[in-house]
C-alpha cells in the first residue's frame, strides 16, 4: 500500500492501475472526470485544516480524512466542527467505479461508465454523462443529473432532485420535502421500456414526457393539486385525493408518482417544430414553468 499525506496544494500521479476511486471531503469541491486514458491524475488545489490522506491499496485509490468514514458520512449532519476545506480534482479511466462522500462540499462527476455512488450532507451534486448505475443520497443538498443513461436511484430529505435529458431505463427517486423535476429525453423512446418511480411526502413532482410517450401511468396525491397535459390520461378526484391514470402509446414503460401534500404535473415535451424546439437543457417545474 502506498500512502501520501497532503497538507498543501499538490499533484499526484499514482503509478498502479485504479478500478475504484473513493473521495470523501468536508467543504470545498470534488471533481471527478472520466477519460479515455489508462492513467490517473489527482490534484489538490486548495486545502485547509487537517491533512488529506491519499492511499492506493491494490487497485483502490482513496482520498479522505482519517476521521471521515464512508458508512458514517451522513451522520456528519449534526457535527459543527467543519474547520476544514479542500478542492480535489481527479481524472480517471472512464470504466472505474466511483464513490464520493461530501459534507458541505459540491460534488461533480462526469463521463463515468462504471458504478457511481454519491453521499452528501449539505453540498450540491451534479452528475453528467454517466452510463453506469448511479446511486445518490443527500440530506439537504440539491442533486442534478443530466444525460445519465445508467439506472438512477436517488434518496433525498430536503434537497431538490432534477433530471434533465433522462435517458436511462430506470429512475427511482424518494424525497421528504424536496421537489422533483424529471425531464425525459425523446431519444430514449428507442431504448428499453422506462421504469420511473417517484415518491415524495410534501415535495412537488413534475415529469415532462416525450411526445408521443409510451407508458402506463399512475400518479396520485393525497391533498395536492394535479396538472395533466395528455388527453389519453384520466384525472380522478375533485376533493382531497387526486390521481392521473391511463396508458400512453402501447404502454411499454411504467410511470408511478406518489406524493402526500405536494402537487403533481405531467407535462408534454413539444415535438420538433411545435412551438419551437424544446430546449434540451431546460427542465419544467411542478407548476409547468420552465426552469
Amino acid at each position: 500500500m502506498t500512502e501520501w499525506s497532503v497538507t498543501e496544494p499538490t499533484k499526484l500521479a499514482p503509478a498502479d492501475p485504479v478500478t475504484l476511486l473513493q473521495v470523501r471531503i468536508v467543504n470545498g469541491t470534488v471533481n471527478v472526470v472520466g477519460t479515455d486514458e489508462s492513467s490517473v491524475r489527482l490534484e489538490v488545489s486548495e486545502i485547509e485544516g487537517p491533512p488529506l490522506v491519499v492511499t492506493q491499496d491494490g487497485s483502490t485509490l482513496t482520498v479522505t480524512y482519517e476521521d471521515l468514514q464512508w458508512k458514517s458520512i451522513l451522520k456528519w449532519f449534526e457535527r459543527k466542527e467543519y474547520r476544514r476545506r479542500a478542492v480535489v480534482s481527479v481524472a480517471v479511466p472512464a470504466g472505474v467505479d466511483v464513490e464520493v462522500g461530501v459534507v458541505g462540499a459540491e460534488a461533480v462527476v462526469t463521463g463515468i461508465r462504471g458504478r457511481t455512488e454519491v453521499r452528501g450532507v449539505t453540498g450540491d451534486t451534479t452528475l453528467l454523462g454517466l452510463s453506469g448505475p448511479v446511486r445518490a443520497e443527500t440530506v439537504s443538498g440539491n442533486l442534478e443529473a443530466q444525460s445519465v443513461t445508467g439506472a438512477l436511484r436517488v434518496n433525498s430529505v430536503t434537497g431538490d432532485v432534477t433530471v434533465i435529458e433522462g435517458a436511462g431505463s430506470s429512475v427511482k427517486a424518494d424525497t421528504v420535502s424536496g421537489d422533483m423535476v424529471i425531464d425525459l429525453d425523446p431519444a430514449r423512446l428507442d431504448g428499453p421500456p422506462a421504469d420511473i418511480r417517484l415518491t415524495s411526502v410534501s415535495g412537488e413532482v413534475a415529469i415532462r414526457l416525450p411526445h408521443p410517450a409510451d407508458a402506463r401511468v399512475e400518479a396520485s396525491t393525497t391533498s395536492g393539486a394535479v396538472s395533466n397535459a395528455f388527453e389519453d390520461l384520466r384525472v380522478g378526484g375533485q376533493w382531497g385525493a387526486k390521481s392521473i391514470t391511463g396508458t400512453l402509446g402501447s404502454g411499454r414503460g411504467t410511470l408511478k408518482a406518489t406524493t402526500i401534500s405536494g402537487s403533481i404535473a405531467l407535462l408534454r415535451r413539444p415535438e420538433s417544430g411545435e412551438d419551437g424546439d424544446a430546449a434540451p437543457s431546460s427542465a419544467p417545474s411542478a407548476t409547468g414553468k420552465v426552469l
